[in-house]
């Protein structure tokens, strides 16, 4: 289900996903060129990866606040980014949407909506229309654990059910709504229990397994191209605060012995004593990796800095107006 291939380049689109925000969270967000909030994906790669690895460049994404793995996952410029959450013209937004409204038509990233649970009526919609039109495309919906708590995606399973939409609902469950940690909010941490009562299949794996997660993506996508909506529930974990660069570990929600456990888990880290242990890269091509990674990095950055603000007229172009 898996080669060395896909290993290599999965591994190589989560470094550089880690590469950037360690670059946002640790050295250039204390700068205040980024005027906007970030939610970070640090210690959730594998969850963007492994599903964008298996999807054509046709196929459509719909994300949330915590969007900018799932956009560069699924192709999406590293420096019109970068620009975007610098609020420059040349962003993939022009400037206008900041770090929770990217969005990419030539990659089909169709947008992240900050409001939770709001991305996902949308997304059935893309669904509708890729059926009405007898596309042989897919949408992914990508949601948190907090937003299995919207009647949108209650509605939304239900509609899609009945319908029976091209719809992949992937539930990254980082286990906390900002600081409340799902046993607080939840019965049960187990998602599958809502698909399953809307009669659609259902899969939950280890999200910080990159070949786990990339396994049970392909199967489940080849499911979904015949019209049968699916939801893949990843369990992973965000390292830094809910929205910001920094640690908010000094709060006490939670646990020290839970959050080593989850850095024992680093998908990257994971990743890379696999292949090392199997012969797939060795301790120099890392290096190399390392060096060229890290100059894209900090070029991407570089031009963001340099780049221009948009036009104050422009202010209102995209505006409704009586």
């Amino acid at each position: 289900m898996i080669n060395n291939k896909n290993i290599i380049k999965g591994h190589l689109s989560m470094k550089m996903i880690r590469a950037v925000e360690d670059e946002i969270a640790f050295r250039y967000y204390k700068d205040q060129l980024m005027r906007c909030p970030v939610h970070l994906s640090i210690g959730q790669e594998a969850a963007a990866v492994g599903v964008c690895e298996n999807l054509k460049s046709s196929d459509y994404i719909l994300s949330n606040h915590r969007c900018h793995a799932h956009y560069l996952a699924k192709g999406g410029d590293l420096n019109s980014m970068i620009c975007e959450i610098h609020g420059k013209a040349n962003g993939c937004v022009g400037g206008r949407g900041g770090s929770m409204h990217l969005q990419d038509d030539s990659v089909n990233f169709l947008g992240s909506f900050p409001i939770v649970g709001s991305a996902i009526p949308l997304a059935i919609g893309v669904a509708m229309n890729i059926k009405r039109l007898k596309k042989n495309s897919i949408v992914v919906s990508f949601l948190g654990d907090g937003a299995v708590e919207e009647g949108s995606f209650h509605e939304s399973l239900n509609f899609a059910s009945v319908f029976k939409l091209p719809i992949l609902f992937v539930v990254e469950n980082n286990y906390y709504s900002i600081q409340t940690h799902i046993k607080d909010r939840q019965v049960s941490d187990n998602f599958t229990r809502f698909s399953n009562s809307n009669l659609i299949p259902s899969t939950r794996c280890d999200g910080n397994n990159f070949i786990d997660t990339f396994t049970n993506a392909k199967k489940i996508i080849k499911e979904v191209r015949k019209s049968k909506p699916y939801l893949l529930q990843l369990d992973t974990y965000r390292f830094v605060e809910h929205c910001g660069p920094n640690s908010d570990d000094h709060l006490k929600y939670r646990d020290g012995k839970e959050l080593n456990h989850w850095l024992k888990k680093c998908p990257v880290s994971h990743i890379e004593r696999l292949m090392l242990k199997n012969n797939i890269i060795n301790q120099e091509y890392l290096i190399k990796l390392n060096s060229q990674i890290q100059r894209k990095v900090i070029s991407a950055f570089n031009l963001a800095i340099r780049s221009p603000l948009p036009k104050s007229r422009d202010a209102s172009k995209y505006s409704y107006a009586k």
